[in-house]
This record gives C-alpha cells, structure tokens and sequence, in this order.
C-alpha cells in the first residue's frame, strides 16, 4: 500500500502572517518578507506532523493511493480524512495493462473519522491477480485556512512556533509534540481497530 500527495498545498494558503504575528515578529521594516521561507517551512512541518498524528488531511489535496488487495471485498477504508471524493478507481494487471473502473460501480462512505470505499451493489471491483488499483480522491477540510478547525489551527500554529523558537537546538529538546498541541490535537485522534479495517 503507498500513499501519494498529488497536490501539495499552494504556498499563499499557507498562514504566513498570521504566522508572524503568533512569532510576534516585528512589521513595518524592508526586510518584513525575509523569514517567510523559513516560516513557511516550519509550517509545512507542523502540518505534517500534526496530520501523521491524527489521521486529518488540514487543507484539501488530491492523493493516489496503490494497493493490492482489499481489506473488505464489500468496503475498504480510505488511510485518511475526511474525504470529499472519489475521482477515479483503476484497475492494472500484471502485465501494466489499465482500466478505469465505471463510477457506477463504487461509492464514498463519507465519515469523519473513518471514510470507506464501498461497492455498489455486492461488492468492490475485483482487483487483478498479480495486479493492483489505483485509487485517486480528495481529502482535506478545505482550500482555505479558515476551513480547518480552529483547535487543529491552533495546534499547528504552536508547534510550527516550536520548531521556530528551537531551531537551533542541539538536541537536547524533549522528543515528542509539545503537551499544548497534544492536547488541542486529542480529540481528532482516529483510533484504529482490528488493522483499520470496517470500524
């Protein structure tokens, strides 16, 4: 199973500014823009991390993920959320050859913890022996900053700041997200049972 981010969050999403002010940067000065890379960064990295946490797509992006069975011949779970949509579902043999899969015969679960790809009717398309599918969806609270829950803002913003204020640590930091993101990140945890499968 391999997941792929197909389109990665455009920079100007990013709350830069709001970045600064949370920083308490200074404003007004020639050189404002100066840091907006390295914030940019940590911000990035906040997301990943906090995102690898709970399971939660912040801003919506388009993903492929490979697999090469399903868990469920009836539903598979989809390894994040929330999901907005099912683009595409294409089966490949062993010999590479594709086919895509009529949207007719599949269907979204939405769930905000736990979305699922289900078959309409019986079953899930029949992957090929030796072979794999393709499954390529939108995932992600929305487009816009605003779109994220203010605790899971909240969140990045504090460990985007940590990553800031230590970035020049050698070390010696205490491993782990800070106990502040911990606890405003809490509520989103999925919490996974028997493998990820139909729960």
């Amino acid at each position: 199973m391999m997941l792929t981010e197909e389109t990665p969050v455009p920079s100007l999403a990013l709350p830069v500014e709001e970045m600064k002010d949370h920083l308490r940067l200074g404003s007004g000065f020639a050189d404002d823009a100066l840091q907006d890379g390295l914030i940019e960064t940590y911000l990035r990295a906040a997301m990943a991390a906090i995102e690898g946490r709970i399971g939660k797509m912040l801003f919506q992006r388009r993903f492929l993920w490979v697999l090469d069975c399903w868990r469920d011949g009836a539903e598979q779970a989809l390894p994040v959320a929330p999901v907005s949509g099912i683009v595409s579902v294409t089966l490949v043999d062993a010999a590479e050859a594709e086919v895509v899969v009529p949207a007719a015969a599949y269907r979204l679960i939405p769930d905000l913890h736990r979305p699922r790809l289900a078959g309409k009717g019986t079953s899930l398309p029949v992957i090929p022996g030796e072979g794999l599918v393709k499954v390529v969806f939108d995932a992600g609270f929305g487009a816009v900053w605003t779109d994220v829950p203010v605790d899971l803002r909240q969140a990045v913003l504090l460990l985007a700041g940590e990553y800031y204020e230590h970035r020049h640590d050698d070390g010696a930091q205490a491993a782990g997200l800070p106990f502040g993101v911990v606890t405003l990140i809490e509520r989103w945890r999925t919490v996974r049972i028997l493998g990820g499968g139909r729960s």
